[in-house]
């Protein structure tokens, strides 16, 4: 709905809006109250077609515990240490596949690439002393990898441009125990990846996600605390995704599950976001101008955009100036944000369900759009719950507890916990092994696609403006992606890309160039 609509639907509600009385009146019913250990548990969703085997290794494979361990036992008894005025990245060099690098305290300013399996690097930590990755305010990225089996633990992570720790294509990581501060685009950030945790991590300070789950699958985010970023937990276009006891406050928005347009992966489903706590994430909207997260509201606790079989459970959502839970459709985002539909993906939030969660003191300066809509529902109040665009099947449990929009098609769910679902994490699956014709693919998946969307704006520009610049010219992109410069105003600088040898720069390149939607 138009901003316009919006405005002559609220003139027409406010007439009716002035008599009426919202609540129930003294003396009427009570409402039925619905406790969390009361009824049924979720039974988990069936929306992916997972098959019986690997639901029997996941239920076999539960991970109990404050910790998850998914990268398997080490390859080998190797361990290589680093010492103050070493380089990691000379270490990561010379180790073998299965090589523990324990990196001690000190002060290093490089790039780590790890393209081996099994690797498993270990900032040690001596009292408040930590092995620091100093970027210097021009280094782009911390920390990427493209093996499997990988753990990352223990480091203090500053003043990058890019990212501090991405993971790009890799199975079977643990990412846990790092300090990450100002770190540019990304916190922390596995792309393409199945089987992965990341947890204890303590990130602030990014221009977009603090911790950016995109294209992945059996993700485990837990007891990391996210703060002073633009998003601070963000489920794209991923699945079997869950978000649980967070810290998460004074972002811009708090928890989010999308589907972005315009990404060969055109699915977010079967994420639970349970006992977290959600407060004041109302800092300004620091964004890059026209990028995705850039058209979140500030004071947002809880966003799903088009992704389904989404739980909602046991979170607290307090202080969030704009709504507690917002869930809206592509179709209205386009309109009100930054967002370009993708006619290929399915542009509405279907099974949403929201349990019991404590929600107190949100919406209190909501923005008019949401306001005039609440209007036209005729709701008053401010919005612990607000809902636009189609959902199907979705459900709730008790809804009086809420101010709420959008919602009163909402079947009363016929569970009232996610007991039984303890995560989705998997014995250590198949490594990725990548074929020769598959490389450029890959490379885009699981590096572009996090800043380059088909059509719509993302971070940097679409692939169809890329494909315009240099059709026909794949050695021209491929020198690009190793030493971009600052073309446009409008985009932030992009990071090179020289980490790539030079076979998989141009393979990305001739991908990137003939790919169509």
């Amino acid at each position: 709905m138009s901003i316009g609509r919006v405005l002559a639907v609220v003139l027409i509600a406010v007439a009716f809006v002035a008599g009426l009385q919202f609540g129930k009146k003294a003396g009427g019913s009570a409402p039925v109250i619905t406790t969390a250990g009361s009824g049924a548990a979720y039974g988990g969703s069936t929306a992916g077609g997972a098959s019986d085997a690997d639901v029997a290794a996941a239920k076999e494979f539960m991970v109990q515990g404050s910790s998850k361990f998914v990268a398997g036992p080490p390859m080998s008894d190797v361990v290589v240490t680093v010492e103050d005025g070493e380089s990691i990245q000379e270490a990561v060099k010379a180790a073998e596949p299965g090589t523990t690098i324990h990196v001690m305290p000190g002060t290093y300013s490089e790039t780590v690439y790890i393209d081996k399996d099994g690797i498993r690097l270990i900032g040690i930590v001596e009292g408040s002393q930590r092995a620091t990755l100093h970027g210097e305010g021009t280094l782009n990225d911390a920390i990427l990898f493209s093996g499997n089996n990988i753990v990352v633990e223990g480091f203090l992570i500053t003043k990058y441009k890019g990212n501090a720790i991405m993971s790009q294509a890799g199975n079977n990581f643990e990412i846990r125990d790092n300090i990450i501060v100002d770190t540019g685009v990304y916190g922390i950030f596995p792309q393409l990846g199945t089987n992965g945790v990341v947890e204890h991590n303590v990130v602030s300070g990014i221009e977009d996600a603090a911790i950016y789950v995109g294209m992945s699958d059996n993700i485990h985010v837990a007891y990391n605390e996210v703060f002073d970023s633009v998003a601070g937990i963000e489920i794209e276009n991923s699945r079997h995704a869950i978000v649980e006891s967070n810290f998460v406050y004074n972002n811009t928005g708090g928890v989010l599950a999308f589907i972005t347009p315009g990404l060969p992966i055109k699915t977010t489903y079967d994420v639970i976001i349970r006992n977290n706590w959600i407060s004041d994430n109302n800092t300004p909207n620091f964004g890059a101008p026209g990028s995705t997260v850039g058209g979140i509201p500030a004071g947002t606790g809880i966003m799903i955009m088009a992704a389904d079989d989404v739980v909602i459970e046991g979170n607290i959502i307090t202080n969030n100036k704009t709504v507690g839970i917002m869930t809206v459709d592509h179709n209205t985002a386009a309109e009100l944000t930054n967002v370009t539909v993708d006619p290929e993906a399915d542009p509405n939030s279907d099974r949403l369900m929201i349990l019991n969660n404590t929600m107190h003191n949100n919406g209190y300066e909501t923005i008019p759009e949401i306001r005039g809509l609440m209007l036209a529902d005729l709701k008053t109040g401010n919005p612990d719950i607000f809902a636009i665009g189609p959902s199907n099947e979705s459900c709730i449990i008790n809804r009086h507890r809420y101010v709420h929009s959008g919602i009163d098609d909402y079947a009363e769910c016929a569970f009232t916990n996610t007991t039984t679902i303890g995560n989705y994490l998997m014995p250590p699956v198949e490594p990725r092994v990548i074929e020769p014709g598959e490389r450029g693919k890959i490379a885009y998946l699981g590096i572009c696609a996090g800043c380059h969307t088909y059509e719509g704006r993302m971070i940097g520009p679409p692939v169809k403006i890329i494909q315009a610049l240099y059709m026909e010219n794949p050695h021209g992109l491929a020198e690009y992606i190793a030493a971009p410069v600052k073309k446009r105003e409008d985009y932030p600088e992009m990071p090179k890309q020289d980490y790539l040898d030079e076979e998989t720069r141009l393979a990305v390149a001739e991908y990137m160039l003939s790919v169509s939607r």
